[in-house]
């Protein structure tokens, strides 16, 4: 495969888990900027939403003050904010367009589509949908963009381009969030098992869709080493990094060329240690230490990624 052509299918995918990804953590801020609590607590809420996306310092460009309606438009709509739900919808239907004869017509369609229907939402009729409504929109487009190419993409080189970035950014993205939120929670229940620290911690799965999945799997009170090891270490769990990581692994086996064989042992390697780590141990070590030298492998394993199969950076 042409390198411009695994490189657009690449950054399609990654934009589009991306915008999704961006709703779910918007939607769930909202819905908590609901409920009764102080307006330090709010503004540190939205302030580790803007640390978890990167974009604390585009963000104090912009606004003055921290708020949920300055911090919505700003991840949601803002044309100068380079992770918004808008420029990732644009970035990923430009990238499709660029190989609209390597796409089915009915997963251009449905990219498209999203973007022009994005494309043409104003503020006001952002707020007559409703917030949350919006964010499920954003949703269920990304969801149904992954089932057409799953449903309809042949089985080739194609998809496995597509695999990597989804999973990739998704381990990105779940590392982030796991990281920033838990140092946040982790101190701030006074009494842990608490209504305030259960609602907390319920976002924070819910910001990943795994809150029915803890139910399910540990059937009892939410806890902060059960919430890291479902989000780390559950190869069961869609986003966990355990799982992205055996994805990204898995997919670059099947597009592997004359250069890629050190890629494929890091992705590998960060596989297999995600296999096999305990919790207990990473908590003792320091959960945040831990996260952060993910997302340092996470980021070079991206570079990597991009040295050996995508266009180089001019």
């Amino acid at each position: 495969m042409l390198s411009r052509t695994a490189d657009h299918l690449y950054w399609m995918a990654r934009y589009m888990e991306r915008a999704e990804n961006t709703a779910r953590m918007l939607d769930v801020n909202h819905r908590m900027s609901m409920m009764p609590q102080s307006p330090t607590q709010q503004e540190q809420t939205w302030a580790a939403t803007l640390r978890i996306m990167g974009l604390e310092s585009e963000f104090h460009d912009r606004y003055r003050e921290i708020g949920s309606d300055n911090a919505l438009e700003f991840m949601s709509f803002d044309e100068s904010s380079p992770s918004s739900i808008r420029n990732c919808l644009k970035a990923a239907r430009e990238n499709a367009h660029a190989v609209r004869g390597t796409l089915t017509a009915e997963l251009w369609e449905t990219i498209n589509g999203t973007w022009l229907k994005m494309r043409d939402f104003s503020r006001d009729e952002f707020m007559d949908v409703g917030v949350s409504n919006f964010f499920e929109w954003v949703k269920y487009r990304s969801h149904l963009a992954r089932g057409v190419t799953l449903g309809t993409m042949l089985q080739d080189e194609s998809l496995h381009f597509i695999g990597i970035g989804t999973f990739l950014e998704r381990a990105d993205n779940t590392a982030r969030i796991l990281d920033v939120k838990y140092q946040i929670l982790l101190p701030a229940g006074e009494v842990e098992g608490g209504a305030t620290d259960y609602h907390q911690w319920s976002a924070l799965l819910r910001s990943v869709a795994a809150f029915e999945v803890y139910r399910r799997v540990y059937r009892d009170v939410i806890t902060p080493e059960r919430v890291a090891e479902l989000l780390l270490l559950r190869v069961d769990m869609p986003r966990s990094l355990a799982r992205c990581m055996r994805e990204v692994y898995a997919n670059l086996q099947r597009v592997r060329n004359a250069h890629s064989s050190e890629t494929e042992r890091m992705a590998g390697e960060l596989e297999s240690q995600l296999r096999f780590a305990r919790v207990d141990d990473i908590v003792k070590s320091g959960l945040h230490s831990y996260t952060m030298r993910l997302l340092d492998r996470i980021h070079l394993l991206g570079n990597r990624i991009a040295d050996d199969f995508l266009v180089p950076l001019a």
